[in-house]
This record gives structure tokens, sequence and C-alpha cells, in this order.
């Protein structure tokens, strides 16, 4: 078997998988809250311990910047190290991957059907790809076209300053200056992010909040209560909170597309992006991507997708372990 992970600041997902089958599956998925572990070693000691099983390779997709198989987890307080994760594995080697560079390695995994189209782009596009994901925080990679292959690369361009477009946006970055002093995009572009968004219509804007909905905040996770409500048209703040979400969600994709110059497409991934999917069908998003002056024609020939398939990051990080099994084999 091989291991592979996908370790978010919300859900640590671990899963084994036979190295042999003819199709990447997983054959056992378990998905812990992260919070409810001190370190990933527990998490995955917890795993090991209920599934049974020889390990050839393990490789876990973390948020956060991998250096030298070490990795400082961006939204959890853990401090990661392939070299002692290994002997819970019995010696098995252990790789590290930024979890967006898990996500685009799972890209090439996933059929047509895990994916919704957003704009067609041009008949045959191809070339360099990119993959931006909104979740607990904002991921963003790269996939380098060369000699007919795609090699993903990490960035972290999430962490990246937030450059307003409109005078609402330029209120919104001065009012969240005012709470955190420097603004990156994450701050706006995540679940925490939409809840800033929120929190700055309530307070700088002073759009009434209906008392059912600061309980159901209180009771639930807030970025999910601020989108359930904007999607059922029950709260006019919850849907401006979320309609800004998805204008400044459509106009990074657009940065990130001209900045590796993308005309192979852009990914949309995450854990928001589908369950958002009526939003960004909209025309708030592209009209963000495309808006760009003497660029507007580039953008309007990249194909945009979202990826709905969650297990995306999982199968890119069991990607790369098998192909850390087969080199071994050899």
């Amino acid at each position: 078997m091989i291991l592979a992970g996908d370790v978010g600041g919300t859900n640590t997902r671990l899963a084994l998988f036979e190295a042999g089958a003819a199709a990447l599956k997983p054959a056992v998925l378990e998905i812990y809250p992260s919070r409810n572990y001190a370190s990933l070693g527990e998490a995955l000691e917890a795993f090991i311990a209920k599934h049974r099983a020889r390990v050839l390779s393990a490789c876990l997709g973390v948020a956060g910047p991998v250096k030298d198989g070490r990795v400082e987890a961006t939204n959890l307080p853990w401090d990661i190290d392939a070299r002692a994760l290994a002997p819970s594995l019995s010696g098995a080697p252990v790789r590290l991957l930024n979890d967006l560079e898990a996500n685009a390695w799972g890209l090439a995994e996933l059929s047509d059907k895990d994916f919704a189209l957003l704009n067609a782009g041009a008949p045959g596009a191809a070339g360099h790809q990119a993959l931006i994901a909104a979740g607990t925080g904002l991921g963003q990679a790269l996939l380098i076209a060369e000699d007919g292959r795609k090699t993903p690369a990490a960035t972290e361009g999430g962490h990246a300053d937030f450059a307003p477009r409109t005078d609402e946006e330029d209120a919104l970055l001065a009012f969240l200056r005012g709470k955190f002093g420097r603004v990156s995009y994450e701050r706006v572009l995540s679940g925490p992010g939409l809840v800033n968004i929120y929190d700055f219509l309530r307070q700088a804007r002073k759009m009434p909040e209906p008392a059912w909905l600061a309980a159901e905040m209180k009771s639930e996770d807030p970025s999910a209560a601020i989108s359930k409500a904007a999607l059922e048209g029950r709260a006019e703040i919850c849907a401006r909170a979320l309609e800004m979400f998805v204008s400044v969600y459509g106009a990074q994709a657009g940065n990130l597309a001209l900045s590796v110059l993308a005309r192979g497409g852009v990914f949309l991934g995450g854990g928001i992006a589908p369950k958002i999917l009526a939003e960004l069908r909209k025309p708030a998003f592209m009209k963000a991507f495309l808006d760009k002056g003497r660029m507007r024609p580039v953008l309007e020939s990249v194909p945009v997708r979202v990826a709905l398939n969650d297990h995306a990051a999982l199968l890119g990080a069991a990607r790369c372990a098998l192909r850390m099994a087969d080199a071994s084999d050899r």
C-alpha cells in the first residue's frame, strides 16, 4: 500500500491506495478534524493503529511552504518534519508537498465530470496552467508546460498584497488594514476572508445583521452560515458579502493567469468554490477575471474550470507516493 494525505487547516484526510491498482482509488480513507490533534504525527499514528498495512511510501500535501522536507503549517500550530514521520510507517520514505502542489498533481487524475466550466476559452487551448483555491486559506500553484508534460510548482501567492480595484474595495482595504496592518489576498479570499468582508459591511457600511443570522454564526462555521444565507437569498448583507468575495476571486484568478500566462487554463480548487458554484456562474466572477484592459483578449482565450472533486490533493499526493514506490523498486 501507499499512504497519501491532504493536510488542511480544517481537516486532515489520510488514505491508503493499492500500489499495483490500475487506477488511483482510495482503499481506505479517514477524515480527521485537524485541530483535534496536537500534531500531524498524532493523527498519523491514530490512522496507522486503525488500519494495519505495509506502507511502501507516503506523500502528504500540507498547507504551507515546504523546505528540505519540513514545513510549518500555515493555519495550524504544527511543525512537520518528513524524517520524524518515517518511524511511524516502519521507515517508509515520506515526502511533503505544498497542498496546492499536491492539488495540481491531482488534476491529471480527474475526469471531465469532475469539473464545471466557467469559460470555454479558445479551442485547443494549451500551455501553462494555474490553480487557485480558497478554503481555510488561499493557495495558488502553477503547472509548467514543457515537452508535452506539465510539472506542478508551489507558490505562496495567496499571501501577496491585496490590490483593490473599486472604491468599495478601497474602503474594505482600509478597514482590514486597521484590523490587521498588512492585508494579503488571503485576508479576503478564504473562509475567514468572507467573514472579514461581512464584518466590513456590518461595521463600516452599517448594513443590518438579522438576529437569526447572528445566532447561526455563533453556532456553526460563520463563513458557511454567510454563504448559505446568501445563496438562499435570506440576508442582503450576506448576498453583498458573497458578491464582493466572488468579484475579488475573479480578479485574482485573472491576475494569476496573466502572471503565469496560463493559456492552458485556470482551475479553481479548494473547498469553497464547489459550494458557491451558482454564484461563480453569475457574471461577476468572469467580469472581474476579464477586466484587464488590453489583456482582455488574452484572458478570453483562457479556459476556466472549477474542480468539483474534493479529493484532488489526496489523489495528487498518492500519485507522488506511487512514483516514489516505483523508483524504490528499480
